[in-house]
């Protein structure tokens, strides 16, 4: 027992992977499902027996620091800023408004206009939060005193890298990806060819046509340019302004130690990485548990042919009267019982089978074993569990990268997508049908499991780990390229093709002049001998 004790001390002491003591991280989380997705990683933090300060606005529409169950394992740090909940709520309901309903019908100027429009409200809010934090000396030196050791940032936060960089902090970024990759190309340096690597959110493989790779090329171009512009009209100044100094906003990201893609191989296509990315895709995923007794009962109900699960989203609050209808009455037509979180007004065509919920415990009813089916907007987090469980999906893209995401598990044979605004009763229940009955759908989707499923570590133990060694080295700057302490006429070798092409210059020049004085030697005694 002695020689068992001793062991078991000496393999806690020299074990490398876990600090002896508990570090403290400054999360920065995003809202809606960006903060369920961080939240998996903080909570791991804390059981591992860390301690995470979550630092967040008053108005946040979705981060709810009154609750004890997380007020219990989180510290939140919370201030204020000069709007309210109501105000950023509205901004995004009105994009989603749009996206769902408008820009199908919309001109391309048109969507240009409310893209702007959304982007001028966004900045607006996220400026004056920015100010909130900078210009409180009292924040301010309670995040100084705090001596925390990382800085967790889900790049939603607007300046949340920027008070990393005022802290003197690592920096750890969470995200699933930027439109058309800015932030990964511009700011992490990714590599990204465009003749393989499409551009979110566009929906193409990594094997595409002449025309594709025309319009991915474009995007790449379009997207670049338009974020520059807007981060030097915007950002570039006020971080210079806080930090005393010329600097950019891409400048700071770019600074980031690590940065954890929420995606995995499974999902996502083949394509160059560098040491300092880690891709934990479904690092929320977990095992299911039980259902509550009332929702056990509805789906041992369905008897043979199982149920189907539908959600949209936690930003979806509900659907319109017509588009609610028609959904309902393609339910109706399908023998299996189905279970709906909507808060909406009762569709009128809401047959017996269906049920509906205010909220509805996803992960355990993908993982229950009497579930066919999943419909879907195509939000990563759930995409992730239903691949996590195995269940093949139908796809309703609304807005953001959910067309993208559908696309790519459509291509891998997994899921059917359909146009929100254009679908019929019918054609969802032939979906239905298609991917329950078919069992291409299912066999697809399994093998994508058993794809996420077969890895050395977990996804979540993966960005833990990432983390925790931030905290242990004080960052990772041996991971991150020396390409971010070049210029951009040095990071593209301008400086090097010039110099190549002035020895290219002075070297014809010499041989010009040497051959012509070579030529006009031999001209000369042939011109004497004649004379």
């Amino acid at each position: 027992m002695m020689f068992v004790s001793g062991l078991l001390l000496s393999v806690l002491l020299l074990y490398p992977h876990t600090p002896a003591h508990g570090g403290s991280i400054l999360a920065l989380p995003g809202e809606y499902s960006h903060w369920l997705n961080m939240r998996s990683i903080m909570e791991e933090l804390v059981r591992r027996n860390h301690t995470v300060t979550v630092l967040v606005p008053d108005a946040s529409p979705s981060i709810n620091f009154n609750n004890s169950h997380d007020a219990a394992r989180f510290k939140f740090l919370v201030f204020k800023v000069p709007f309210n909940r109501a105000e950023v709520h509205g901004v995004t309901q009105d994009f989603i408004h749009f996206s769902m309903y408008e820009s199908h019908v919309s001109t391309v100027l048109q969507k240009l206009m409310k893209i702007r429009e959304f982007l001028h409200r966004v900045t607006e809010l996220g400026m004056q939060q920015c100010e909130a934090i900078f210009k409180s000396r009292q924040l301010m030196a309670t995040l100084q005193d705090a001596a925390f050791d990382a800085v967790l940032l889900d790049p939603m936060v607007m300046c949340g890298d920027l008070v990393a960089d005022v802290l003197g902090l690592p920096l750890i970024i969470s995200l699933r990806f930027s439109f058309g990759g800015v932030m990964e190309r511009h700011c992490g340096h990714m590599v990204a060819p465009p003749s393989f690597v499409p551009a979110a959110p566009l929906p193409y493989s990594d094997r595409m046509t002449f025309v594709e790779r025309f319009l991915n090329t474009l995007t790449y171009v379009w997207t670049s340019v338009v974020t520059e512009v807007f981060w030097r009209m915007t950002l570039d100044n006020y971080y210079s302004e806080v930090k005393g100094i010329t600097t950019s906003a891409c400048r700071t990201m770019g600074k980031a130690d690590i940065w954890l893609i929420r995606t995995f191989w499974d999902f996502e296509t083949p394509r160059p990485i560098l040491p300092n990315f880690k891709y934990v895709g479904g690092l929320h995923c977990k095992p299911a548990n039980q259902l509550p007794e009332d929702m056990e009962a509805f789906v041992q109900s369905s008897g043979d042919a199982g149920v189907v699960v539908v959600s949209f989203g936690s930003m979806v609050t509900n659907l319109t009267t017509e588009r609610a209808d028609v959904i309902a009455a393609a339910f109706a037509q399908i023998p299996q019982k189905v279970i709906w979180r909507y808060r909406g007004e009762t569709p009128t065509t809401l047959a017996p089978n269906t049920k509906l919920y205010d909220w509805i415990p996803q992960n355990d009813l993908l993982g229950h074993p009497m579930t066919r089916a999943f419909v879907t907007h195509g939000g990563t987090n759930g995409l992730y569990e239903a691949i996590f469980h195995g269940v093949p999906l139908v796809g309703v893209p609304l807005f953001g990268d959910q067309p993208d995401n559908l696309a790519r598990l459509s291509h891998r044979g997994a899921a059917i997508i359909l146009d929100f605004n254009h679908l019929t009763a019918i054609e969802l229940k032939e979906a239905l049908q298609a991917v329950i009955n078919q069992p291409r759908y299912r066999s697809s989707m399994r093998r994508l499991s058993t794809l996420h499923r077969d890895q050395p570590v977990a996804p979540l133990s993966t960005a833990v780990f990432w983390v925790e060694f931030v905290m242990r080295h004080g960052g990772a700057r041996h991971l991150r390229l020396a390409s971010h302490d070049l210029n951009w006429f040095q990071y593209h070798s301008l400086d090097i093709g010039m110099a190549v092409l002035f020895a290219m210059i002075t070297s014809a020049a010499l041989c010009w002049a040497l051959g012509r004085r070579c030529l006009q030697g031999c001209r000369r005694p042939g011109r004497e001998k004649s004379e």
